[in-house]
């Protein structure tokens, strides 16, 4: 009979020697709990699939570059109770990103969109999905910039290959040069294909200006709002509250 010496080698062949990790422990339980070998097999090889699919959310939490650890439970929604809280939380459920469907988070400063956003995004790493985070700003300037130096299609390949893209903060400031034409293109490569978070300090008819021509913005935007979830978040900066707002919301 082979001892567990002899159990590494054979475990590294099959790229399973993470299985050590949890072996003795394993062996104990099943001397103690009197488990068949099934029983034991399955627990023991349980483990090795919860430690890669850790291993895995860890790398797509990482790729994901999100700039908040902070998740839906820190997230007050009594601040500014008028935000739908129902529909965030259906949202969460990551369940439009399986019909490709795109997500405008629409309001002033302060009231959350980016949180919401990233915590969207972090339930969609979860649920197994690729996710990319990255202000509007540096979205474009990467892709302004990719033409320089010729790697636009790869830069390009980054922004649409992921299953959800988060375009944090767009129409902070006017689109300059062939800004509108990237962002008309990425719009148009990831339409029906994957979904796109949208956050954004101006109103939905405030975007189509940004384009600087009316058919390009026509055609963006049709495929932007057509699988769209529309959400405007009205109320108070959880930055600068109101005198007294923070502590009665508490209450």
């Amino acid at each position: 009979m082979g001892t567990e010496q002899d159990l590494v080698p054979v475990l590294k062949k099959l790229r399973l020697s993470g299985v050590l990790n949890t072996l003795d422990l394993r062996v104990r339980q099943a001397v103690d709990d009197d488990l068949g070998h099934v029983e034991f097999l399955y627990r023991l090889l349980n483990d090795e699939v919860e430690r890669r699919e850790a291993k895995q959310l860890q790398l797509r939490l990482a790729r994901a570059r999100f700039e908040s650890t902070k998740g839906l439970d820190a997230f007050d929604f009594r601040f500014n109770p008028q935000i739908p809280k129902a529909r965030v939380v259906d949202l969460c459920t990551c369940a439009f990103i399986e019909r490709q469907e795109n997500v405008c988070l629409i309001g002033p400063a302060g009231v959350g969109k980016s949180h919401l956003a990233q915590t969207i995004g972090k339930r969609a790493c979860r649920a197994g999905h690729s996710v990319l985070y990255t202000p509007a700003s540096r979205l474009l300037d990467q892709l302004r910039a990719s033409r320089a130096d010729h790697s636009y299609d790869r830069v390009m390949a980054k922004f649409t290959g992921v299953d959800v893209l988060i375009v944090d903060d767009l129409g902070l400031r006017p689109l300059r040069g062939q800004e509108p034409e990237d962002l008309y293109e990425l719009i148009r490569r990831r339409y029906e294909r994957a979904s796109t978070i949208v956050t954004s300090n101006r109103a939905i008819e405030e975007w189509f200006p940004l384009f600087n021509d009316d058919l390009m913005a026509s055609a963006a935007m049709d495929r932007l709002l057509h699988h769209a979830h529309v959400i405007v978040m009205e109320g108070d900066s959880f930055r600068n509250p109101p005198p007294g707002k923070r502590e009665s919301a508490a209450a």
